[in-house]
């Protein structure tokens, strides 16, 4: 929609709401990516930032997406770093492994099952109101990546709990909301909980021509949920025989160009680990990769 027509059609808290009750999902790449704002902390773990969650952008449905993937290490010491094919509506082979795992009712499948298990993201447009560690991102257009409970923030938001509360869409430029993003260090995760929204207020004071000027730096998210940047079943399913040692019962190991093929760099590439079924926490990536590291 143009930004005129975003103006006149601001009551969608009840669209998103519903939005957010159905299903969605690609990010993080084998490179620095400009687009991407990602919080600072220090030496013990804390960080802070305000950012303001923007509208949809032109052709949008969302002002989000979300999508999954899958982050583990095999029995032979390699990894399995791959989007999951459930982000797009499609049968992945790491969940149905692992439903055969959990189904079995043997414990330690179980185990297996959940050291395999895939995770949630959220992508966004936000503006960087304050970036205490680097400034020079502040009053800038980036995309951020986010797990279930910042987005249960901003659920809360739209569904406020009590009869006093007033729902607020925080992705509205008149009547959205700053949010705190406060980070702490519990227990060697990431810890969002004091994190909260400030008093809804316009962003740059309502003013439409630097409204429309934010508005006209939003990314496409789409790419995050596109097929064409999802690697086949196929081609899944043979890096997951390799990484779990088991090539010779799926037919022996590729050939070199089909392993050029399985491991060609996509637009984008996840980083991170569904117990079987269910959604993950907002634990950093890199805290999670080192969590298993520690672990080997």
């Amino acid at each position: 929609m143009s930004f005129e027509n975003l103006k006149r059609n601001r009551d969608q808290i009840s669209k998103l709401v519903q939005a957010a009750e159905s299903v969605g999902g690609g990010e993080t790449k084998s490179y620095v990516d400009d687009r991407i704002w990602k919080p600072t902390v220090d030496k013990a773990g804390n960080g802070y930032a305000v950012l303001r969650f923007l509208p949809a952008a032109e052709g949008q449905e969302l002002p989000w997406v979300r999508y999954w993937d899958h982050g583990f290490k095999g029995p032979t010491g390699l990894w399995y770093i791959e989007n999951s094919l459930t982000s797009i509506g499609q049968t992945d082979p790491v969940g149905e492994l692992n439903s055969r795992l959990w189904n079995s009712g043997i414990e330690s499948d179980k185990e297996r099952a959940r050291t395999q298990k895939r995770r949630l993201h959220y992508v966004t447009n936000v503006l960087v109101a304050q970036d205490p560690s680097s400034p020079q991102n502040e009053g800038k257009v980036f995309i951020y990546k986010f797990g279930k409970k910042i987005f249960d923030k901003i659920m809360d938001q739209m569904q406020p709990s009590f009869q006093d509360e007033k729902a607020v869409n925080p992705f509205d430029f008149w009547e959205g909301a700053d949010f705190k993003l406060k980070i702490r260090q519990v227990e060697g995760y990431r810890n969002y909980d004091k994190s909260e929204f400030a008093s809804s207020t316009s962003l740059h004071d309502g003013e439409d021509t630097k409204l429309e000027g934010v508005y006209n730096q939003l990314y496409d998210l789409g790419e995050f949920i596109d097929p064409k940047n999802y690697k086949t079943y196929d081609d899944l399913k043979t890096k997951l025989a390799r990484v779990l040692g088991e090539e010779a019962a799926g037919g022996g190991a590729p050939t070199m160009a089909q392993e050029a093929q399985m491991n060609e760099p996509k637009p984008f590439q996840p980083a991170t680990a569904e117990s079987v079924e269910t959604t993950a926490d907002d634990e950093d990536t890199m805290s999670y990769f080192a969590r298993l590291a520690n672990e080997d």
